[in-house]
């Protein structure tokens, strides 16, 4: 099986990925929200006093804009027809004081909404992030074999951001936009009816250009996204692979692939930001002759009312008028907001959708209920169960008995495919008796790799039986099951952090002694010795600062110190040198004496020295005996060693 990601899902991980989901609905949105809230309950007195600074700064600014009508009609009208007394300016400067403190107000109140949002959604986003990786813990290899490495990253990256967003941004500000326009609104029937109506309609017109402007530019911006992801991912891929594109002189053929790309992003991007640039232009000089008309019409109405011969539906005064104005320019801001919110908390929604999807994943079963246990050897050849570490692990049974651990592995008419329907291993039969070294060979896709993941039980067998030391396998507990293998893959895996504790690893409890023995049996330790801080160098990015083959070293080193009573090597020495592998030969053949050992290799001066080698064909054993055997049959294990014929 392979997990290289296809072509269309590393354009899917480009830097167009994220923007790409933002056009992504969920597909049940009313689940998804009522289950993000259940998130909400351990902040439920931080979201109340949230909701309380909301309401009020929402309020205080609508407050705040009502006090222009007595500010202007009772203080600025009279001292301009009356003239500016002492009393009038005390009053004046008290009905100004009063605005400042109900702004005042408001900002604090957004200042702690804004802080306290964020301590509500970073805390919520760390109780997810934990739940996730918690459940990470506890999925089957089959969840990480099916899904590439950017899908499942996604999911803490693009998806717990969008949800950031949403949570300390985009509901706030949705909730405070809804409260604005709905005062507002009020307010402007109050003052007045008339040039509510006004307002309203010439909203509708801005609402219906806007619904035309976006669904030209959204096309538009479609075409960019997908023109950004296939040349994003076109520039990944040759960026990737320079050292073939050198070799292949093809600089000038992929220079012209680009082109191409390029003037296709070109034009789907001149195409978006037409319609994106003309927009705001557009709903700009709306607002403009709709403040405009109001504006001419409240003149009209300022002047009906002091001539006074005029219905009161129909007049204004001079401060109702500009606090109408003020009041316009408040109605459109707020709605225009909350459409660009909605579609924020939807593209978040979507995020958390695919979030708990990973949540929601069935874990691994584990059924087993024979446990691995440190025990004692008595004189008499019982076992007794001990806290400390030994040199004797025992099997115990749910009953109490307990049986040495010895590597007797059986399998037993195993039949497996992935998919349930390609199978991959057909009846398969094979034992190892403890100490004993088993060899794996044949072509790539023979299914020798799927042997190992069987043992460990990264899957499960769907016919036929594979014991351990009598044990179906099944009945063991997983974890118990896996300390007692120790696997050293083809592709190694180190970690961020020292040497020693890379190869620390493999055992928790190892020490510093130990460390250095199972690193000398890997021949490790001459090369770690060179290092700039020797077994305390810093090991980063999977082992960058390192050469393939001292990786692979570090690896076996970490087999050495876990102390399996079963070692299984998947092309262990797949990236040593043939010298290195001379060299560390000796120590190898210390690491698997006394243990049952499992070699998959393509090389086979590696396996001539195992009790058995098994050749798989297709999933089938075609051919099984020691080396003196096999060649002697002259069949295809004969030929692969003579070079008749080639693994591929």
């Amino acid at each position: 099986m392979s997990n290289a990601p296809k072509a269309s899902e590393r354009v899917a991980r480009g830097p167009g990925a994220r923007n790409m989901a933002r056009f992504a609905k969920p597909k049940n949105t009313k689940g998804t929200f009522l289950r993000l809230i259940k998130y909400f309950k351990p902040y439920a007195l931080i979201l109340l006093l949230v909701t309380v600074c909301i309401i009020v700064a929402a309020e205080a600014n609508v407050f705040g804009t009502a006090q222009l009508k007595p500010l202007v009609d009772d203080h600025i009208t009279p001292m301009l027809e009356n003239g500016a007394t002492a009393e009038r300016w005390a009053a004046f400067g008290r009905h100004i004081l009063r605005m400042a403190i109900v702004y005042l107000v408001g900002v604090v109140c957004v200042f702690l909404n804004a802080r306290l949002m964020l301590r509500v959604s970073t805390g919520i986003l760390l109780d997810i992030r934990k739940e996730m990786f918690s459940k990470m813990q506890k999925l089957p290899i089959k969840y990480f074999d099916s899904r590439t490495h950017g899908e499942i990253m996604s999911r803490y990256t693009n998806d717990t951001d969008s949800m950031r967003e949403m949570l300390s941004q985009s509901i706030p500000n949705l909730i405070d936009s809804l409260l604005r326009v709905t005062s507002v609104f009020v307010m402007m029937v109050v003052l007045s009816p008339a040039l509510t109506v006004i307002t309203v309609v010439m909203l509708v017109l801005m609402i219906l250009v806007v619904k035309a402007l976006a669904k030209k530019s959204g096309a538009f911006y479609k075409k960019r996204q997908a023109a950004l992801g296939v040349a994003n991912g076109y520039i990944e891929e040759m960026a990737e692979g320079q050292k073939v594109v050198k070799v292949f002189c093809r600089e000038e053929r992929i220079n012209g692939n680009f082109a191409k790309l390029n003037d296709d992003l070109r034009r789907a991007e001149a195409g978006a930001n037409t319609w994106a640039s003309i927009l705001m232009p557009i709903m700009g000089n709306l607002s403009y002759i709709q403040y405009a008309i109001t504006a001419l019409l409240g003149t009209l109405m300022v002047v009906a009312g002091l001539r006074g011969d005029y219905p009161a539906l129909i007049t204004l005064s001079v401060g109702s008028l500009v606090t109408f104005l003020q009041y316009t320019r408040n109605f459109s801001r707020p709605i225009t907001m909350m459409s660009q919110q909605f579609n924020s908390i939807l593209s978040a929604l979507a995020g958390a959708e695919r979030i708990f999807a990973l949540i929601d994943e069935e874990p691994e079963e584990d059924e087993g209920t024979i446990r691995l246990v440190n025990a004692r050897l008595e004189d008499d050849g019982s076992l007794t169960e001990c806290e400390e570490r030994t040199d004797v692990w025992a099997w115990k049974a749910p009953d109490g008995s307990l049986t040495r651990v010895r590597g007797h592995v059986v399998f037993d008419d195993v039949t497996f495919s992935y998919d349930g329907k390609k199978i991959v291993l057909d009846d398969i039969s094979l034992y190892a008796k403890p100490g004993q070294k088993i060899a794996f060979v044949g072509s790539t896709g023979a299914g020798k790799t799927t042997i190992t993941n069987l043992i460990n039980r990264f899957y499960d067998v769907q016919e036929g039986v594979i014991t351990y030391d009598g044990f179906n396998i099944r009945d063991i507990r997983k974890d118990d099951l896996r300390r007692s293998l120790a696997m050293v893959l083809q592709d190694t895996h180190l970690f961020t952090g020292t040497v020693m504790e890379n190869i620390r690893y493999g055992r928790k409890d190892a020490t510093d002694d130990e460390v250095i023995r199972a690193a000398k049996l890997a021949n490790a330790h001459s090369f770690i010795m060179h290092l700039p801080q020797r077994y305390d160098t810093m090991i980063v990015d999977d082992g960058e600062n390192l050469s393939q083959g001292q990786r692979q070293l570090i690896a076996i080193a970490r087999a050495a110190v876990a102390d399996p009573p079963v070692l299984i090597l998947d092309e262990a020495t797949s990236s040593i040198d043939t010298r290195t592998e001379s060299l560390i030969e000796k120590g190898m053949d210390e690491l698997m004496n006394g243990r049952t050992v499992f070699v998959i290799a393509h090389r086979l001066s590696t396996v001539r020295n195992s009790n058995a080698i098994m050749v798989l064909e297709h999933g089938k054993i075609i051919e099984r005996g020691d080396h003196k055997e096999l060649l002697n049959m002259k069949g295809r294990y004969y030929k692969l060693y003579t070079g008749a014929f080639e693994l591929s």
